[in-house]
Order: structure tokens, then sequence, then C-alpha cells
């Protein structure tokens, strides 16, 4: 099962005991804020979880896998996650 932005209403709702559109509105306004701030350039630490962080890619020779042709690869930032600690522990043990 895949986790998404109801799914975490839905556990604000039972260990909160606040509206479904609270939760829903806390939940959007949570990933929002992370979006705003990588689009701004900044690191999202969140402890006891992970880190995202932006990376540089430069430019590079690349190859289009159906036909072959060769082609340039456009220079870009990503977002990278490296989980903490505790996270790593708990994904470790199941």
């Amino acid at each position: 099962m895949s986790l998404s932005k109801k799914n975490i209403a839905d556990g604000l709702v039972r260990e909160m005991e606040i509206s479904h559109a609270q939760a829903l509105q806390l939940t959007n306004d949570f990933f929002n804020q992370i979006q705003l701030k990588l689009a701004a350039g900044e690191e999202i630490k969140l402890a006891s979880f992970g880190n995202f962080t932006l990376r540089e890619k430069s430019a590079r020779p690349g190859r289009n896998p159906r036909t072959g042709e060769e082609i340039v690869i456009s220079a870009r930032r990503v977002v990278g996650f490296k989980a903490g600690p505790k996270l790593k522990k708990l994904t470790q043990e199941g």
C-alpha cells in the first residue's frame, strides 16, 4: 500500500481528533512548505526523519533508448533525500 495525503490526513483525524477538512489542510500546508523551500533553493532537515537536498547536475551526453540517437541531457537541479539514522534503523528492522 502506498501512503497518500489522504492517508496522512486520516491518521491526523484519528490521532488529533480534528475534522477531516482541517487534517487535509494541515497536510497540504506541510507539503506546500517543503515545495516552496526547495523551489527557493533551501535544504529541508526533518529531525528523526531525514534531509531533502538540492543537487546541480551538469549537462551530459546521453542516448535515446528507442532510436539510439545521441542527445544532450540538459543541466538541471534535482531533489535528493537522505534518511536520518532513526528512519534507517526502522527500515532495516522491517
